[in-house]
């Protein structure tokens, strides 16, 4: 990622309406197994700032690792008090198989040249015990590419299905696999493939603050569907795609 998306991050992954509604409905997809997750050894690929692990670490009272390719993200983690912190590539993780009860991947794969990601979530899966959780969280739709993605360094992004043929090509079984972000679809559409071209408008990270009212009005948005994917229902159709698998169980005691 771009180093610059840090400090962006820094000032807006707390009250940002993007990143407060996309962890409501992470939370709401890992509630049926929180209980499995408390005191859990997990591990955060792609940590950035490491906001996401400290949370983790509070919600199931867990034992975070948090990995990162960057090394200013990762000073960013030692300042949050994380204990464990890895500089490492998720292409080959350095942790022996079945290293941890859970790896979470948030909105890392897109970072990976095409037919890349099987190797990457190959690797998520090898350093989850058996029965353990994979959590995966990618950009959706090509045609959704935008001057953010570009500004990121974002080399693609994903349908559902090819999520999924990712997942079980690691022979993951996957749990629940659903697109986010729906209900603004049009409005991304708009800016997207109709503004920012018109405008020719030049690669900007997105992650700014808007004006209270609309990151509330956004916000609401989300609320509304994480209460909807709570229920046990998917959404059809999204800018993100929101993925929980499980590992193979083998001798393991499945989560």
């Amino acid at each position: 990622m771009n180093p610059a998306e840090y400090e962006n991050l820094l000032r807006a992954e707390e009250r940002m309406w993007w990143f407060d509604g996309m962890r409501d409905i992470l939370f709401r997809l890992l509630h049926p197994h929180a209980a499995a997750l408390s005191g859990a050894r997990m591990l955060e690929v792609g940590c950035g700032t490491g906001y996401n692990a400290r949370l983790l670490e509070d919600r199931y009272r867990c034992a975070v690792t948090a990995l990162d390719l960057s090394a200013p993200a990762l000073r960013h983690c030692r300042r949050r008090g994380l204990n464990s912190v890895v500089r490492g590539n998720l292409a080959s993780l350095p942790f022996r198989s079945h290293s941890f009860d859970a790896a979470m991947a948030l909105d890392v794969l897109v970072y990976f040249p095409p037919g890349s990601e099987h190797t990457a979530m190959r690797e998520l899966a090898r350093v989850v015990r058996p029965g353990g959780l994979v959590v995966v969280r990618v950009a959706a739709l090509n045609w959704l590419r935008s001057r953010h993605s570009s500004f990121v360094g974002e080399v693609q992004r994903f349908t559902r299905s090819s999520l999924l043929a990712s997942a079980r090509a690691a022979a993951l079984s996957p749990l629940r696999c659903t697109y986010a972000n729906s209900l603004l679809l049009p409005l991304a559409a708009f800016k997207f493939r109709i503004w920012e071209p018109l405008t020719r408008a030049q690669p900007e990270s997105g992650v700014t603050m808007p004006p209270a009212w609309l990151n509330h009005s956004f916000r609401a948005a989300l609320r509304a569907e994480a209460a909807w994917i709570a229920s046990g229902r998917h959404l059809p159709c999204g800018q993100s795609l929101v993925m929980i698998a499980r590992t193979p169980a083998g001798d393991g005691l499945p989560l």
